[in-house]
């Protein structure tokens, strides 16, 4: 079934003008929740639809772009002064390219799923996870492989494309360890 570009376009453009702010306090994830109740309840419908923890799907989304839903790449710069043309096409929550974002939004979008809406966001990153788990095996809790394979795409995690990329590694280490955080905040925000 076709959907209207043009509908898509208008829905889009509305729903941009509705992006909301980066929480307060991006470093915990019980005032991230606090916050922004609704994306408590988004995370925990990905967790049981597409059984990815919410420590991880919020772990990857704050590297991507710190909760920022207008988040894009800095422009390259045309004679080291001029700004010019982005290095992709990434865009929102989870700095999802374009064609890989028209992948999920063809199988599982509808009028309403952008790359700058937060229930969007964490659907794509379960049905990401989902498809990287089914592919490779990784665990949906392995933040640490997880977040290499959602970096280089699963192509290139499968080809270990991050073994001459120490930084990425580095990356990834730190997306582990902002998972487990988030994982024991959460135990601590469910106790009280």
């Amino acid at each position: 079934m076709r959907k209207s570009i043009f509908g898509l376009l208008i829905i889009t453009l509305l729903l941009s003008a509705c992006v909301k702010k980066p929480p307060s306090d991006v470093n915990n994830i019980c005032h991230i929740f606090k916050q922004y109740p609704s994306w408590y309840r988004n995370a925990k419908d990905v967790e049981h639809r597409w059984m990815v923890p919410v420590s991880v799907q919020m772990a990857i989304i704050h590297q991507e772009s710190k909760f920022d839903g207008a988040a894009r790449p800095p422009p390259t710069k045309l004679f080291g002064f001029i700004p010019w043309t982005r290095p992709s096409s990434a865009y929102g929550y989870t700095q999802a390219l374009r064609d890989t974002w028209a992948d999920y939004y063809q199988n599982y979008g509808n009028l309403f799923t952008t790359r700058d809406d937060f229930g969007s966001a964490v659907d794509f990153i379960g049905w990401y996870v989902n498809q990287t788990h089914k592919r490779t095996g990784i665990p949906r809790n392995d933040a640490f492989r997880l977040y290499l394979a959602y970096h280089e795409g699963i192509g290139g995690y499968e080809h270990q494309s991050y073994r001459h990329k120490n930084w990425l590694v580095n990356v990834a280490h730190k997306v582990k360890k902002r998972a487990d955080t988030y994982r024991a905040q959460l135990a601590m925000c469910h106790s009280k």
